[in-house]
């Protein structure tokens, strides 16, 4: 049974969304040469001289296990479940989603290193397509819709194969106006939900350096500005981040980046954590609270810092 649609939610119940981003799961096993002849060379040379040490398994497993115990209602991964998208890292990231929480339970979007090569992306939505069904039954098609509690959860694609020394992301006007219509939409309900975006790149301009950023942020910050949001969920730049797009009404939507999950780091911002939002209906619209947790300085998982924001 679904465990969010096992109950029924009342207005007046804080609903718990935990976020969780850049797992970079591993180990990454030895490539074959054949392998090797496109961009996952100079990835697995990357990997090699340094992300296996600034990714850690140990830390992602103790983070997971404190998610859990944190008993949120709903889970949003957004990406970078793999490292240079080899077909065996496809069924240890569907491993790690089916130890994170059943499809019903979790919502995931990829990144760019789910899809570091042409064909990549196909082969990890091919494992852990259920993580992206939508409410009709549809999977692995974006943008998807998923109604949790007061949430409407909108799943994006930024996941696009690029050259080497290159991860930027691109959502393509198709997808961009899907979502306009999407979320027009869901404002036009009598009781409005909580609109949740989910996207792997920071979605607004200036959100990554060049080479790393989402092509068309400013068709997205365009669309956003025509029909809003609630909340903007994002990862790829390994730490904790906010910002704010302008929305219908002057209103302004959060944009808000977590940290990878998996980060050992040697600073307290690229150190592995997630966030924990608490959201509850108002008179006006939604409160969100949102707290920080991960490693703290003197070891061990605990509070980093809490936000409080209106949406």
């Amino acid at each position: 049974m679904d465990p969010i649609r096992s109950h029924a939610f009342l207005p007046s119940m804080t609903f718990r969304l935990a976020h969780l981003t850049d797992p970079h799961v591993g180990p990454l096993p030895r490539p074959r040469l054949r392998q090797l002849m496109s961009k996952r060379a100079t990835g697995w040379v990357n990997w090699s001289r340094g992300r296996k040490l600034t990714h850690d398994m140990e830390i992602l497993a103790a983070l997971v296990s404190d998610l859990r115990a944190a008993a949120p209602d709903h889970i949003a991964c957004t990406g970078d479940l793999c490292n240079i998208g080899l077909p065996s890292e496809w069924e240890t990231a569907r491993t790690f989603m089916e130890a994170l929480g059943e499809p019903g339970f979790v919502s995931f979007v990829p990144g760019n290193h789910d899809a570091y090569v042409r064909g990549s992306l196909r082969g990890l939505l091919d494992a852990v397509g259920p993580w992206t069904r939508d409410d009709a039954g549809r999977d692995k098609t974006f943008p998807y819709l998923r109604r949790r509690g007061p949430l409407a959860l909108v799943g994006l694609s930024s996941a696009i194969p690029t050259a080497p020394f290159v991860a930027s992301g691109r959502l393509g006007s198709e997808q961009i106006r899907a979502a306009e219509k999407l979320l027009a939409d869901l404002a036009a309900e009598p009781e409005r939900p909580c609109r949740v975006v989910m996207i792997h790149h920071p979605p607004h301009v200036g959100g990554a350096k060049a080479g790393r950023n989402l092509t068309d942020a400013h068709a997205f910050e365009a669309m956003i500005g025509r029909v809003g949001a609630d909340l903007v969920l994002h990862g790829h730049n390994h730490v904790g981040s906010v910002a704010f797009l302008m929305a219908p009404g002057g209103r302004r939507v959060p944009v808000i980046g977590a940290p990878s999950a998996s980060a050992r780091g040697g600073a307290l911002k690229h150190c592995a954590g997630y966030h924990l939002y608490e959201i509850e209906r108002t008179a006006t619209g939604y409160a969100l609270t949102a707290t920080l947790r991960g490693l703290l300085p003197e070891g061990g998982l605990g509070d980093l810092g809490t936000l409080t924001l209106k949406a």
